[in-house]
């Protein structure tokens, strides 16, 4: 544990130096560098699906390198440093595990739990409020079932949902981006269409 927080200290006294001495650095700001924070965590991702070891700590860091950069420039404006951000994530981590933490037990949904704890700290009234508008259509429409179904939204859904597996899945979702095509038709486009009917009928449940 010392020597990861030497180096993240060294990491932080870097990055530092690089805003006073290095033009490029110093010129950036938190809306300049939403493309490489865009493009670091897509590369760990698929460091994650298709590379090695090496290749995910090398990635891991640049997106550190991220989280260290706004922090930096959050500091030099009087906002909040990386110690800041650290201890809010460890603050709230142990906030949402009262099983771990305190003397709850735990839920059976520890998912659920999180989500319904997160939109009580934040106020959040609807199951659709926090979902990024920017999440490709079917990362939003997970998220949006998996709000509804933590916070009991009543959706019609099928009486029984027959599983399948991760390769069929990824199989049909292509067989309809080629149908799609055939179509004359953006498949991403259609989800998203499709999505902004499901937060209708999102909406429309929770006002019964």
């Amino acid at each position: 544990m010392p020597q990861a927080v030497t180096e993240v200290d060294r990491l932080v006294a870097v990055m530092h130096r690089l805003r006073a001495e290095c033009p490029w650095d110093a010129e950036q700001t938190h809306r300049s560098l939403v493309p490489y924070l865009v493009e670091e965590s897509c590369e760990v991702v698929e460091a994650i699906e298709a590379g090695t070891t090496d290749d995910l700590r090398e990635e891991l860091g640049d997106l550190l390198l991220q989280v260290v950069f706004h922090s930096e420039l959050a500091a030099e404006e009087g906002a909040f440093n990386v110690q800041a951000v650290a201890a809010g994530i460890a603050d709230k981590l142990v906030r949402r595990h009262p099983h771990v933490f305190a003397t709850e037990t735990a839920p059976d949904d520890p998912h659920a739990s999180w989500e319904q704890r997160k939109a009580v700290e934040k106020g959040r009234t609807s199951a659709l409020e926090g979902i990024p508008e920017q999440l490709s259509a079917l990362s939003r429409a997970g998220k949006i079932l998996s709000r509804a179904r933590s916070r009991r939204v009543p959706l019609a859904a099928p009486a029984e949902v027959e599983p399948i597996t991760d390769e069929a899945l990824g199989e049909a979702l292509l067989d309809l981006v080629v149908r799609a095509q055939a179509s004359g038709l953006d498949a991403e486009q259609s989800a998203r269409t499709a999505v902004r009917r499901l937060e209708v009928r999102v909406r429309d449940a929770e006002r019964g």
